[in-house]
């Protein structure tokens, strides 16, 4: 690593990580404007000049198909929406309404997910824009959400001592997650890369033996990368801890999602993200178990959210520049019972 270019790249993730821990509190709106209307945000400054990401030669591992679970259904099987989204009373939305706004659980420091922008404060992603979808549908306003900054490792917890209404946190969906709370459909598909240093020649995990990777705790990547032979796995508490570790040269590599890692990339100028991507990681909504109908309703939410365009205007909006054109969104998987 270059110690001339840490000082600028190293200040910039202090801004992220300062941001994080002035989110703790709970706000009461976002000012993120969705897809198109937004495209000239304060988020717009950071994508201009996002990279591509970049690709390396094949790994050990290949991408796998979603799991099926111990009831013979699909990890990311979810209940039907049975219809549009409604707020009907006595429902766990009503609750919400009355409440006033919709407490969730984001990420502040995962750059084109859900990150908070140094220079507004305010928390943006794609993640959020998601959010804002369900906010809106409940609510009428997509500002009024309540923001919870969790880590990774939080995530289960929050929902189930419901101190959060739903958690949109590259939350991948899988069957150990089941037993303890609920999922919406699928609404985006992630794989695990690699993140390097520009001049690094690794292309992908065979290359990886003797070196220091890292992954934040309580992820599936760290599960995973337990499993890679000759690899001396770094736990962290943020994805922002692991680049931070990067930065200073303590570990040679970070491995997480794509969507992660490009936000990665877009922040270091010097760093690439490589390898094909060795695993499927279906994001979904997190909710308490013991809500069904919430879970039904974020369903509906989430077909109209595809159906009318701006599934694809936010996935163009902040992860285009760094992934590509926009893949077809998720098709959702139903067939689940409560």
């Amino acid at each position: 690593m270059s110690t001339v270019r840490r000082p600028l790249v190293a200040a910039l993730v202090a801004l992220a990580v300062v941001g994080t821990t002035a989110a703790c509190a709970p706000e009461s709106t976002t000012h993120l404007l969705t897809g198109a209307a937004g495209a000239a945000g304060a988020g717009s400054v950071a994508q201009e000049s996002a990279p591509k990401a970049a690709t390396g030669g094949a790994a050990s591992g290949v991408a796998t198909a979603a799991e099926d679970c111990s009831d013979g259904r699909s990890a990311v099987a979810s209940l039907d929406p049975e219809g549009d989204p409604e707020v009907t009373s006595g429902s766990t939305m009503a609750a919400i309404r009355e409440h006033g706004a919709l407490k969730v659980g984001v990420s502040a420091d995962t750059l084109l997910m859900g990150s908070r922008d140094p220079f507004t404060g305010d928390i943006e992603g794609f993640d959020i824009d998601v959010a804002r979808q369900i906010a809106d549908a409940i609510l009428g306003d997509p500002d009024k959400i309540e923001f919870r900054v969790i880590t990774s490792g939080d995530r289960e917890t929050v929902l189930a001592e419901h101190e959060v209404d739903i958690v949109t946190r590259a939350f991948t969906i899988n069957c150990d997650r089941w037993e303890n709370i609920a999922f919406s459909a699928e609404y985006y598909h992630a794989g695990q890369k690699l993140l390097v240093p520009s001049t690094s020649e690794v292309e992908g995990i065979d290359d990886l033996e003797g070196q220091r990777v890292c992954a934040p705790e309580g992820t599936t990547t760290l599960e995973r990368l337990g499993e890679w032979e000759g690899v001396e796995a770094v736990p962290a508490a943020t994805h922002t801890t692991c680049l931070v570790l990067f930065q200073q040269g303590e570990v040679d590599a970070i491995t997480g999602d794509d969507t992660v890692l490009a936000g990665f990339a877009a922040q270091d100028p010097y760093a690439k993200v490589v390898g094909d991507a060795v695993s499927d990681e279906p994001y979904g909504v997190g909710i308490p178990a013991d809500q069904p109908d919430m879970v039904r309703f974020v369903n509906g939410v989430l077909e109209d959210m595809i159906a009318g365009g701006q599934w694809e205007e936010s996935y163009d909006r902040w992860l285009g520049d760094a992934l590509g054109p926009a893949p077809a969104a998720p098709e959702p998987v139903y067939g689940r019972t409560p």
